[in-house]
């Protein structure tokens, strides 16, 4: 007589089961790890959570009440990092030229309007250059309190731009939000996940603006992708280059090849209504999701 599909399940759970009691014991063996470099760590650690997640789809697949659709739960960071980007969108763009002081810390964008032809693809449109937080010292309650930490920011990148060639910081315009402290790290995670701005750390292509000559180490270490593109920033100029300043521009040009580019501001609202609707993404980031370290550093 053949068993029936639930004593099948049954058995193959159990054979799991025990196998996960042997990699138990054996992670136990490695005393936390030791002995692992970070990449294997970091593979099995991800294999791992797969796992997890798969076992839990198993556990709802096989109980006869169904979970609902969407579950809405307002103070996961995550979300509320998607809404503060959205309250950042709407925001009105500002000439980052005319930027004048102002209190808060927070979250902004940076976007290029200019005729550099590499940028070309996303010039003019709602895909900004850069994304980035400005966040405050300590816990304060009030953007006054919260100094003028986004201004800094800005007016910092501002001066950046003005020391290199090829870019004019009249063809950038910004926006920015000042939020309440302690949000800001999920709205900027938000906001690099949907538009991958070419300039990001994380968009592994033309990184560097943000990065200081004031140490010993940043003056000797290899040059910015973002350096080699534009030069001009004093402490870098003897810098090594890491990559050619013609195969940073090949992929400049790759990246846009597969980037979503918004045009309008209707079409980055409906990506995050579309996001919203996907109830898997709103899982808090994994630690996994930490980028590999750069190449210039």
């Amino acid at each position: 007589m053949a068993k029936k599909p639930s004593n099948q399940m049954l058995q193959r759970a159990q054979d799991v089961q025990a196998e996960i009691e042997r990699l138990v014991a054996e992670a136990k063996d490695t005393h936390h790890g030791q002995g692992f470099s970070a990449p294997a760590r970091n593979k099995l650690t991800g294999r791992l959570v797969e796992m997890q997640r798969m076992l839990e789809q198993v556990v709802r697949e096989i109980d006869p009440v169904q979970l609902p659709s969407s579950f809405f739960d307002p103070t996961e960071p995550s979300l509320i990092g998607r809404f503060i980007s959205i309250a950042l969108v709407a925001q009105p763009r500002q000439r980052l030229e005319d930027l004048d002081g102002f209190y808060g810390a927070g979250v902004y964008a940076i976007y290029y309007v200019g005729d550099f032809a590499p940028y070309a693809p996303v010039t003019g449109t709602e895909t900004p250059i850069y994304v980035g937080k400005a966040d405050p010292e300590g816990n304060p309650k009030s953007p006054v309190d919260q100094g003028t930490k986004l201004f800094d920011r800005l007016k910092e990148h501002r001066k950046s731009i003005r020391k290199v060639n090829h870019i004019e910081s009249r063809d950038f315009e910004c926006r920015y939000l000042a939020v309440q402290s302690g949000y800001q790290a999920a709205a900027e995670r938000h906001l690099i996940g949907l538009f991958k701005p070419l300039w990001n750390n994380e968009t592994r292509v033309l990184f560097g603006i943000g990065k200081h000559g004031d140490s010993a180490e940043t003056r000797t270490n290899n040059k910015s992708p973002w350096d080699t593109l534009h030069p001009g920033r004093e402490w870098a100029t003897n810098n090594p280059e890491a990559v050619s300043r013609e195969e940073i521009i090949a992929r400049v040009g790759r990246h846009f090849e597969t980037a979503t580019i918004f045009s309008t501001v209707d079409s980055v609202l409906e990506a995050f209504l579309n996001e919203l609707r996907r109830t898997e993404d709103l899982a808090p980031p994994s630690v996994l999701d930490k980028p590999e370290p750069l190449e210039f550093e």
